[in-house]
Formats: C-alpha cells, sequence, structure tokens
C-alpha cells in the first residue's frame, strides 16, 4: 500500500497517510482515459447550431416566372436551396451531442488517472485546506507555501476556498463528489485533502 507525507496548509510534514491500492496503485490504462475524455467533452459540447430549410426561409410563396417559354430553368421558388438566400439542405439542427458510458469505465478511467498522478510524483496530500474569508491573496499563499504552479484541488465543501480561487488560471477547485478524468489530466498537479481522500476511496472501491 502506497504511503505519502501528509502536510499542513504551510508545507510541514505532520504525518503521512497510506492510499489503497485498488484506488491509487491500478495500472494506468490509456484507452480508458481516451474514453472518458471523450465522453466528457461531448456532453460539454453545445449542439445549438441550427439552419433553416426551404420550408423555414422568409419568403418565395410565389412561382418566379411561369414555367415554359422564357428559355430558363424551371424555377418554383426564389428559396431553393440552389439559390442564394434559400435554404440549407441536411443542415445541422438543435441537438445533444452526448452519449452513456458505463459507470464501470468512468470509475477505472478514475482511478487510471488518480495512479498516473501517483506514479509521476505530482500527487500531494494536505490535512486541511481552510481560509477564514474570500481572499485570493490568502489563497496565493497556500499556493507559494505548497509550491504550486497548475494544480487541481480537491477538497469537501469549502465557500471561502472555491470563491477565492475562482479568477485565478492554472488552478481549479473542485469538492470530492465532482472529481472528474478530464480535470484531472488537464492541470499537472493535484492537491487533495486527507477527507477527500478518504471519500474518492469509498466511492471507488466500490
Amino acid at each position: 500500500m502506497p504511503a505519502l507525507d501528509l502536510y499542513n496548509q504551510e508545507r510541514e510534514k505532520v504525518g503521512q497517510v497510506e492510499l489503497p491500492e485498488e484506488v491509487f496503485a491500478v495500472k494506468p490504462q490509456n484507452h480508458l482515459l481516451y474514453e472518458a475524455v471523450k465522453w466528457q467533452l461531448a456532453c460539454r459540447r453545445k449542439g445549438t447550431a441550427s439552419t433553416k430549410s426551404r420550408g423555414q426561409v422568409r419568403g418565395g410563396g410565389r412561382k418566379p416566372w411561369r414555367q415554359k417559354g422564357t428559355g430558363r430553368a424551371r424555377a418554383g421558388s426564389i428559396r431553393s436551396p440552389l439559390r442564394h438566400g434559400g435554404g440549407v439542405i441536411f443542415g445541422p439542427k438543435p441537438r445533444s451531442y452526448g452519449y452513456p458510458l458505463p459507470k464501470k469505465v468512468k470509475r477505472a478511467a478514475l482511478r487510471s488517472a488518480l495512479a498516473l498522478k501517483l506514479s509521476q510524483g505530482k500527487l500531494m496530500v494536505v490535512d486541511r485546506l481552510e481560509l477564514t474569508e474570500i481572499k485570493t491573496r490568502s489563497f496565493l499563499e497556500i499556493l507559494s507555501n505548497m509550491e504550486l504552479n497548475n494544480a487541481l484541488i480537491v477538497t469537501e465543501r469549502n465557500f471561502n476556498l472555491e470563491r477565492s480561487a475562482r479568477n485565478l488560471p492554472g488552478f481549479k477547485v473542485i469538492r470530492w463528489e465532482g472529481l472528474n478524468t478530464y480535470d484531472l489530466l488537464k492541470y499537472e498537479q493535484l492537491l487533495l485533502t486527507r477527507q477527500s481522500v478518504e471519500k474518492i476511496t469509498q466511492q471507488l472501491s466500490v
């Protein structure tokens, strides 16, 4: 069972924490990481693109010219898809790009991402993170103490911390229940609180 040093938010060592092998020491599987990231990006995609067919374009109710005798090709409407300003043939309509992904695949991908961070030496565990007020400067002091420059920070419910970090590029604070594969891979470093480690272990050990 792998063990990591446990720090406080001043980066002083206060003990050790053991990480369960079935969650943090599995063999990373790239194909699972790919499937989970592709699914997340597809679900986030805005399917709002929309075009009008010839029946929805304004105008075009009158036949432009008579059927025969003009020497020109037959035309029934100025809103034909063949003409400028006409409708669009098989154009996009509002839709959802999301699709279902099995829970087992999501959990296995999370375990792979966590194990990858641990194997790269980019995972740290802190006893707790506390801010008495919403202040970005105080949060920057914690980042400086922990020597973080591009990190995902996973905590329990912490309103002051979440608000203090929301306008900083390169950092993201999320609650343990919102942990996802995309964010784990997007940020270089991972900082977990001891309580979030326990919660993640309970969730992914099932």
